[in-house]
């Protein structure tokens, strides 16, 4: 806790007219811990608090918030970057430094959110979509039914597993891949009813037991989905054609 000169002063004084630290809390001057941390008097002669022991800080707030201008102009750039970047504006510090200063100020490294590139075309497509359905509520929502194709990988799904340290490469944590992956294709459809027949296309690649597999499990996830969710996603899509209208057809949260 931090306390004034003035406040030290009287708990000092009270301390040499023989008061315990229990009488002086009594009176509520200051916390009864903060009390008897207060011996910058009697070791020093003065009132005055100590400074704090380590380094000084070698970034001023204004360094700080230029690096993070740098940061926020192109996310993708390397703290090794950054730090080249700030010594060219006459700060020089490590890329150690500048991920400090970063996390100060919210910013923090993570993997980009991958989500499908949209061309001009499709961002003018997406907002005159938006555009002519702007007014529609959820109840007109409910009168359409959704539907889209979508390709399921046999090879490449992503998978976490535990190792421990050297075994980046253990058989038993490895996941493999291959160029051109099996592939399994689908066609499905849902309205405020819940979900409708999924079918499988005929263009699939993957011919084999593992395919049988993959097909089964396709079907019973879908059939799995219950109507309360796809009411849920209806509901939601006021609210996604807004929020694609307030990010200008760029990417958005849904």
């Amino acid at each position: 806790m931090v306390i004034s000169k003035e406040t030290r002063a009287i708990i000092i004084a009270l301390h040499n007219n023989g008061l315990t630290g229990k009488s002086i809390a009594a009176r509520k001057i200051a916390p009864q811990s903060t009390i008897y941390r207060i011996k910058n008097f009697k070791e020093r002669g003065s009132i005055v608090a100590k400074k704090a022991p380590g380094r000084p800080r070698k970034t001023s707030k204004r360094q700080d918030h230029l690096l993070k201008v740098f940061q926020l102009r192109d996310r993708a750039t390397s703290s090794a970057e950054l730090a080249q970047e700030w010594q060219q504006a006459g700060v020089s510090a490590s890329a150690r430094t500048v991920r400090r200063r970063l996390l100060e100020q919210g910013l923090v490294s993570r993997r980009a959110a991958k989500k499908p590139l949209l061309s001009r075309k499709n961002i003018r497509d997406r907002l005159i979509f938006c555009k002519m359905y702007r007014e529609w509520t959820a109840e007109d929502w409910g009168k359409v039914i959704f539907s889209d194709e979508s390709p399921f990988r046999l090879f490449g799904t992503k998978q976490l597993v535990r190792r421990r340290r050297g075994e980046h490469y253990h058989q038993s944590c490895l996941m493999p891949t291959v160029k051109h992956p099996e592939t399994i294709h689908v066609w499905g459809c849902f309205s405020v009813k819940g979900v409708g027949f999924l079918t499988v296309l005929p263009k699939n690649t993957a011919m084999n037991k593992e395919s049988d597999k993959m097909q089964a499990l396709i079907v019973q996830e879908w059939t799995a989905i219950s109507q309360d969710l796809v009411q849920k996603l209806i509901e939601s899509m006021p609210g996604r054609t807004a929020e694609v209208l307030k990010k200008k057809g760029q990417h958005c949260k849904y």
